[in-house]
């Protein structure tokens, strides 16, 4: 497999670059600081840090949204990681909401696509009534993985103001988190987004993190063919083209909503 690890200098550069981001997005927006939604999953968890590195202990707001979805395990991790930082946070159960929802809508009760996305949204819809009341950013956790292939929810937990590990694949994640100190089971827990029960991100997507980086690094970001990258990464075919085609599926995620060009 491709080595998508950085040396020690390289995680200290990557900190300094994000830390500074975060400064100057803030800088910008003319806000007082930032609201993250806190799930227990190590993206959430190494962004929290960043942000305390990059901000202040009192700048940063955590929310912790569980659903009837949401594993203890999740929900305590997502506190202890506000507590071991240091950082307010708030509780704020989701499932009122989704039922509202079902309540006005109830031919989508069942459908745990139409439904985890719901939670996706609501989340976002609650991260930024926290942030427009508190005069803050609502910051993202989404990487650079995940982002490729299209695995998140479009205004849902795409729907931030800005993505500080947006530039970091799975592995590397994992990789400034264990540098800035983040504790070891909190880095090396199953991700899962947490849309409907019992759901883990590697079963959703088919694939390991770590095939799915190695082939973003060699072929969707790379210059290697499909052919060239079976024989690097010693996968099949398959593989490779269901990887370009999560790829090319999801484009429009990653683009402002299209409109007609004008007329002349």
């Amino acid at each position: 497999m491709p080595d998508v690890h950085f040396s020690d200098a390289e995680l200290e550069q990557r900190r300094d670059h994000i830390t500074e981001f975060i400064r100057s997005q803030v800088d910008a927006a003319g806000v007082d600081g930032a609201v993250l939604g806190l799930s227990g999953g190590i993206d959430s968890t190494l962004t929290a840090y960043l942000l305390v590195d990059a901000l202040g202990v009192e700048n940063v707001h955590g929310l912790v949204l569980p659903g009837t979805v949401s594993s203890d395990e999740n929900m305590s991790d997502a506190e202890r990681v506000a507590q071991d930082l240091e950082i307010s946070y708030d509780v704020i159960e989701l499932e009122p909401v989704i039922d509202s929802l079902l309540a006005a809508y109830p031919d989508a009760e069942g459908d745990h696509m139409a439904v985890g996305n719901a939670r996706a949204r609501v989340r976002a819809v609650l991260n930024y009534l926290v942030a427009n009341h508190e005069n803050r950013l609502v910051i993202g956790t989404g990487n650079r993985s995940e982002a490729a292939v299209g695995y998140f929810t479009k205004y849902g937990d795409g729907a931030v103001d800005c993505h500080p590990i947006g530039n970091l694949y799975k592995a590397q994640v994992r990789q400034l988190a264990r540098h800035m100190d983040v504790p070891e089971d909190l880095v090396s827990k199953t991700a899962t987004a947490e849309l409907w029960a019992d759901q883990t991100d590697e079963d959703e997507l088919g694939i390991s993190y770590e095939t799915l980086d190695s082939i973003l690094v060699t072929h969707i970001d790379g210059p290697l063919s499909v052919a060239a990258t079976c024989r690097l990464l010693e996968v099949d075919e398959a593989t490779v083209e269901k990887v370009r085609g999560m790829y090319e599926r999801s484009e429009h995620k990653r683009q402002v909503p299209p409109a007609p060009e004008p007329l002349h």
